[in-house]
Parts: C-alpha cells; sequence; structure tokens
C-alpha cells in the first residue's frame, strides 16, 4: 500500500473519521525559477551544472543579488525549501575571487552544523577552490583547531562555541577577524527568548572584535516562517536587513489532520492518552511501509512510545531495530547512526523530541505525527515540514492530548490555519543576560569610555563593575581584573554549565549519556525509572556533587514521574495596578526549586502503584513574575471556604498555564503558573506567573498587560468543556484535586470585570 492508497483507506475508515476535527489538503505547488545572476561567477555556474541545476528558484536569486549589493539579508521560507543556497552561493562566489576571505557560519546546535558542512564541502569539492572548510565544536581535536584557526575559509560553528571557544581567544584567530566577509544565521526563528537575549549580545561582542581587527562582516540569515522576521533579524544584528520570502521552491501534496483522541470517561471528561492513541495510528501505518517521524514533547514521552512500539512491532512481526528513539542524552554517535538509518531507510520509525525539527537531512519521510501540539504554529509547520521534503506526497497527524492548549487548537483548526504565524521577541537589555556579556565584553578587549555597548547606559553599567572591583578604569578605559574567565560563568541558554553523567554499571560501567542538573532532579534521582532507548534502568545512586548518576539495566512494569516542590519569594514590585476584584503586580522573585518525592506509574494503564522520598538540594533562580492578588473582600460569599478557594485558584492556574502559548510566543515549560491560598509576601489569595528562566525573558512582563484577555479565555475555556468537575483538558486531573475545581473556578472568574 503506497501513501496516495493510505489517505484513501483512512478516508473511508469511519472510526478514524469520527476522531478527526479537520482533514485539510494542502495542493502541490509548481516551482518558481530565475536564472543564474549575472554577478556569479562561470565557475560556480558550471558546478551547479554539474549537480544538475540549471537554475534558481526565486528566493535564492533573490538572495543573492542582495547580497552581492552589500545588504544583509534574511530569507524566510519553508521546511526544505533550498535555504542552504542563500547563504553557500554568495560565500563561495566570493572566495572564488578573493581566496583569503573568510565566513562565519552559526547553526544552533551541533548536529545541525554537522550536517551542513557536507552542502557547501560539496560544492567546494566540485569548484576545485581548495576553500578550507571546518567544524569547530567541543569534539574538534586540538591539532585540527590549530588549522582551522590559520586556515579556516569557512568556519562552521555554534553560538556556544563562539561564546566560550572563539571569542575569549580572539588573538589566536587574528586571520578570521581581519578577514571576516560574512556571518550566516541558520534557523533564526530559534533565537528568541532567553536564548536570542543571550544571542543579540554575543552578535554585539562578535562586530566589536571585528572593528578592532578592521572588518565589518555582512550578516545572511534564514528563518522559518514566523510573523516578525524583519524585526527579530534587526533585534538580533542591530543592523538594517533585507527580508527574502519570495519562497519559488516546489512542494507536493500535503495532507494535515487534526485527530482528537476519543472521550474514555465522559463523567471526567478524560480521553484515552496520547500515547496510547499515537500507538494505535501507528498501527494502522506500519504495514503500508510508510516511513514515519513521532515527535513528542518530552523525553520521558519518547521513551514510552518507543516501549510501546516495539510491543507493537513483535505483534506484527516486525524488527524492532527498525523503530528507534531520538533526543539530547544520546551521544553523539549513537545519533549520528540514528539519522543516517532514517536517510538510507534502515530505519522506519524515529521518535524524537524537537530535536529533529530543525533542518538536519535526515532523507525522504512520508508521514509525520505529533504526539501533542508542539506549543507553536511556527514549530507545528517545522515539524510538518519533515515529511514529503522532496515533493512527494505527504501526511501530518497531529493527534491532540488532554491539555488544554491542545484542546483549544484542536477544537479551533480555523484559528490554527487561519492565523499568522506567532512573533518572536527579544530582550536584548535583560539586566542579568546584559550584564554578562559586558562582563565577557571587558575580558575580551578594554572598553574605552565611549562605547556604546548598550544605548544610554554603558558607562553607568561599566561604573558599577570597577565598584565592584571586577573592572579597573585607567585613564579613559575599563580593564578586567577580576581572576574569573567570564565566559565560563555565562550559559546562552541559561541552563547550568554542568551536566549529570550517567553511567550502566551493568555493561562495564559505561557512559550511556548526560542531562542537566533541573532534568537529572527529575530523571536521574535515586530509585528512578531512567528510560533510555526503550530500555529501563534503574538509578542506583545520584551522586549530586561527584555530578554522576550510576544505573543498571532492568525489566520494569512501572515507571517513574517526579515530584517537585516550589517555594517562591518577592524581591521588588516594579509594576503594580489595583481594580476591585484583583491587584495586579509585576515584581522580581526568588524561585526555589527541588524534587522531592516521586509516583511510580505503571505502563499502558497509568494508574500509581505507589510513592517514594528524594533527599536533593534546592536549585534556586531569580526571575520576573506577574502576581494577581485578591482581596479578602473578594471571596465575602460564604461559599468560598479557604479551602474551596484553594482549589478554584488551582484550576485557574493550570488553566492558565496552558493557555498562556496563545498570547505570547513561547512552550508552555517556558512559563510556571501556581497559586497560594495565603501568599507568604501578602497573607492574600495569589495566582503567580512568572518566567521559568534566570533573569526572566519578558513573558510575565508581556503578560502584565494581557491579563484580562487570558482571565476570560481561561473562563471560556473552562465553560465549554464537556466535563462536570474539572479535568486535564481545562482545571486539571481529577485525582489531583477534589470535585470543586471547576465549580470554584467559574465562580471566581465570573466575579472578575474583565471588560
Amino acid at each position: 500500500m503506497n501513501l496516495a492508497q493510505l489517505i484513501d483507506y483512512l478516508s473511508r475508515d469511519q472510526g478514524f473519521q469520527a476522531n478527526l476535527t479537520k482533514w485539510t489538503e494542502i495542493p502541490a505547488r509548481t516551482g518558481q525559477y530565475a536564472p543564474f545572476p549575472k554577478a556569479m561567477d562561470e565557475r560556480l555556474k558550471t558546478a551547479l551544472k554539474e549537480k544538475g541545476i540549471t537554475e534558481l528558484f526565486t528566493h535564492q536569486a533573490t538572495a543573492f543579488d542582495l547580497v552581492d549589493q552589500g545588504k544583509n539579508i534574511v530569507a524566510v521560507t519553508p521546511t526544505a525549501s533550498g535555504k542552504t543556497m542563500t547563504y553557500n552561493l554568495p560565500v563561495l562566489n566570493h572566495l572564488l575571487s578573493n581566496p583569503e576571505a573568510r565566513a562565519l557560519y552559526l547553526f544552533p546546535t551541533k548536529a545541525l552544523s554537522q550536517d551542513q558542512l557536507k552542502e557547501v564541502q560539496d560544492l567546494n569539492k566540485r569548484l576545485k577552490l581548495g576553500a578550507k572548510t571546518f567544524t569547530f565544536d567541543g569534539d574538534t581535536p586540538a591539532d585540527i583547531r590549530r588549522t582551522i584557526r590559520a586556515a579556516g575559509n569557512i568556519v562552521v560553528t555554534n553560538p556556544d562555541m563562539l561564546h566560550q571557544g572563539i571569542l575569549p581567544h580572539h588573538t589566536l584567530w587574528i586571520k578570521l577577524f581581519e578577514n571576516l566577509k560574512f556571518i550566516v544565521l541558520d534557523e533564526l526563528h530559534t533565537y528568541r527568548g532567553v536564548f536570542g537575549s543571550h544571542i543579540a549580545n554575543l552578535i554585539i561582542r562578535l562586530k566589536r572584535l571585528c572593528a578592532f581587527y578592521g572588518s565589518k562582516p555582512q550578516f545572511i540569515c534564514s528563518s522559518a516562517t514566523i510573523h516578525n522576521p524583519k524585526e527579530l533579524a534587526e533585534k538580533i544584528l542591530s543592523e538594517e536587513v533585507e527580508v527574502v520570502d519570495n519562497n519559488g521552491a516546489p512542494s507536493g501534496e500535503k495532507h494535515f489532520l487534526f485527530y482528537n483522541p476519543p472521550v474514555v470517561n465522559y463523567e471526567l471528561g478524560l480521553r484515552r492518552s496520547v500515547v496510547s492513541e499515537v500507538k494505535q495510528v501507528v498501527r494502522k501505518l506500519l504495514p503500508t511501509g510508510a516511513q514515519m517521524i513521532i515527535f513528542a514533547r518530552s523525553r520521558t514521552r519518547v521513551e514510552l512510545l518507543v516501549t510501546y512500539l516495539h510491543d507493537l512491532a513483535r505483534e506484527i512481526k516486525m524488527d524492532t531495530s527498525l523503530i528507534r528513539g531520538y533526543r539530547g542524552g544520546y551521544l553523539p554517535n549513537e545519533r549520528r547512526r540514528i539519522e543516517n538509518g532514517l536517510k538510507d531507510g534502515s530505519i522506519r520509525v524515529v521518535v524524537s523530541t524537537n530535536a529533529l525539527e530543525l533542518g538536519i537531512d535526515i532523507g525522504q519521510l512520508d508521514v509525520a505525527i505529533m504526539a501533542g501540539y508542539p506549543g507553536s504554529i511556527a514549530s507545528t509547520w517545522q515539524q510538518a515540514g519533515r515529511a514529503g521534503r522532496r515533493q512527494s506526497v505527504a501526511m501530518t497527524i497531529m493527534v491532540a492530548s488532554s491539555a488544554p492548549l491542545d484542546q483549544y487548537i484542536i477544537g479551533h483548526p480555523d484559528y490554527f490555519f487561519g492565523k499568522n504565524p506567532e512573533t518572536a521577541f527579544v530582550d536584548r537589555e535583560n539586566l542579568a543576560i546584559l550584564m554578562s556579556h559586558l562582563k565577557c565584553a571587558a575580558f575580551e578587549l578594554p572598553f574605552n569610555e565611549d562605547e556604546n555597548f548598550v544605548p544610554a547606559i554603558t558607562t553607568q553599567l561599566l561604573d558599577f563593575l570597577v565598584e565592584e572591583r571586577v573592572l579597573r578604569k585607567a585613564g579613559e578605559k575599563y580593564f578586567w581584573m577580576s581572576e574569573i574567565y567570564p565566559a565560563d560563568e555565562v550559559s546562552l541558554r541559561n541552563s547550568t554549565q554542568e551536566n549529570i553523567i550517567i553511567i550502566d554499571t551493568s555493561n562495564q560501567s559505561k557512559v550511556i549519556g548526560e542531562l542537566d542538573l533541573f532534568a537529572a532532579q527529575e530523571m536521574l534521582h535515586t530509585e528512578a525509572i531512567y528510560l533510555h532507548n526503550s530500555k529501563q534502568y534503574y538509578v542506583d545512586k545520584l551522586e549530586w556533587d561527584e555530578l554522576k548518576a550510576y544505573v543498571h539495566h532492568v525489566d520494569s512494569d512501572h515507571y517513574t514521574d517526579a515530584i517537585t516542590k516550589v517555594d517562591i519569594k518577592v524581591l521588588d514590585i516594579i509594576g503594580e495596578e489595583e481594580n476591585p476584584a484583583y491587584a495586579k503586580y509585576f515584581a522580581d522573585v526568588a524561585v526555589a526549586r527541588t524534587t522531592t518525592g516521586y509516583k511510580k506509574i505503571k505502563f499502558r494503564t497509568h494508574e500509581n502503584i505507589g510513592f517514594g522520598r528524594v533527599y536533593l538540594p534546592e536549585i534556586e533562580m531569580q526571575t520576573s513574575a506577574l502576581l494577581l492578588q485578591f482581596s479578602d473582600t473578594f471571596f465575602a460569599d460564604g461559599y468560598f471556604k479557604e479551602s474551596v478557594i484553594s482549589e478554584g485558584l488551582k484550576g485557574i492556574a493550570y488553566t492558565l498555564r496552558n493557555l498562556v502559548p496563545l498570547y505570547v510566543m513561547c512552550d508552555t515549560s517556558d512559563i510556571a503558573v501556581f497559586s497560594m491560598v495565603r501568599d507568604p509576601f501578602s497573607k492574600k489569595p495569589t495566582i503567580y506567573i512568572y518566567d521559568r528562566y534566570q533573569g526572566g525573558i519578558g513573558l510575565s512582563k508581556k503578560l502584565f498587560k494581557r491579563d484580562k484577555i487570558l482571565l476570560k479565555a481561561t473562563l471560556d475555556h473552562i465553560v465549554q468543556c464537556p466535563c462536570k468537575t474539572g479535568c486535564p483538558s481545562c482545571t486539571g486531573p481529577t485525582l489531583e484535586a477534589t470535585m470543586l475545581a471547576k465549580e470554584s473556578a467559574v465562580k471566581i472568574l465570573k466575579l472578575l470585570d474583565m471588560d
């Protein structure tokens, strides 16, 4: 059965059709072409013709012409539209006439930089150009690093390596900085939020060093489709940018299906779990021979799905090695084998986190399945674009979870298909991030008194660092004087620099992966069942101080789910407004978080079969928060006993957190919402909405102006949910609340003035 036959079969499968809320067919699109630009070197034209390319897509030709005119550009076209050519062609064209020129390629991940290197090397070889192209990352051997510094025409790296391995050691990279003509930023849309704020400051540091060495590089960026590519690019680069969005790439016929699992308990509004339902969908697809990718929202869900699909493979007498998982924590060689297996067809199904959402070449896939809404419209289209990458017919099936955001999207498909992609934003002047990069920049080069690293306040910040004895001022310059190496203290992704190493004691103490400290508290605590590549490992001991977790392979009938405790303290009120129902505050807060226990959850039935205690240190961060604080008089009705208020606020908080991404471009994991019936700060009922990143990334600040529209959407969603007393699709799982969560939440929200 080919894919066309599968589409016909599913269209006639009444049981399958009953769960669909939308089946959209996007027709095939013919290519739009342009001749080779006049400014293109004849040798490059010949090399392209050898590859079977006799003309360019319109966006590739436009990008080439604009770069040739000296403009900075951002190419904004869909997945698999040939964006790589928008930067490779102008770079190689320039190198043909200027062999000493240099280009720096920045990719958001190490895996992507390794993958993209092959493209430029192929053209370089055909041109017989002899341009030295190298990947520079943490795996690059010392002797190769010396060669790259001296002779690398095209240096392919990632922002983390630029931050820690290149800029602080710029005196070893004089050839690069003196001759740097182009800086390429691929997947620009990923540089938003905290990561984007870091990147904007990193680019200022890079430009500062280029100016010192006498170069002024041109920027060539590419991005998935977002609403504000020009604004985002100009904020990150602090330069004017031209947008190239006249996509000329052809695309095959695509089918996009919205699938809502059936309700299994109408009283509680419970639907069949997304993991179980994806398994049933895959059961229909596997016999067709279709090659597919399944995206899951978490590492745990990836491993659960792989486990279940291996069971399914055994049922239908299929080799389980054809089904693999792919996520962070796997070692690099293992990830490369999986990527190559997808390309050569030796792997039929891969279950991945969003690690494969970006443009790593994994060949031609037939079907993309999403186990839950990816969290944003842009990410959804990126994941859908992983199927049908070579103009073939493709199918995308989005299977909703019971989470409120999923249920909102699945129930409002016109909102999804009719809405412009979201706006990405960065806050370059986040003080914590800015100060970190100011220190790094001072380490790299002394500051002049009149420098403008950040408008208006550079001198004040430098003087503060002098008072803190981090810098020393002599004459009109500021010099680094601290003993620390500042780049080591700053993570661009705002996770800890340290990772926990996972050691399998049942296999000659082999290292099987690693996790950051926050994830390790939840997944690698002592007595956890850690899932890796569909295998179950029992965690014998987490050596927190040694950064090691010792595990051994087991066959378990359950997995573990961590219980996390959060404490919050208000440090400073920045803004406030009051209305008769509640006061709202924008504040700096300190959040302390630790894993205190775990639940044992049985595979397949998902029933809770036990608990355990965990003893780990608190991890604290400072961030920004929106506080919604209710007066005691607001709850004057005798109905509102303290326990009733508590359940109502918990229900509101649960729904709020899940609906926030409809109003600001973020993931539900970027924001935290919780309530206190007696807040230690004010002794009043309070809902906290805070950014889950050190220093904040501007999400709660945006929500400070959007509280009423968010609360109204929360009320509408809870009221429209068909359950009676609350469920995972509105106020949360009823097993974790009383039967009053929904009723109380609705009463509270209806008392608010939201006009």
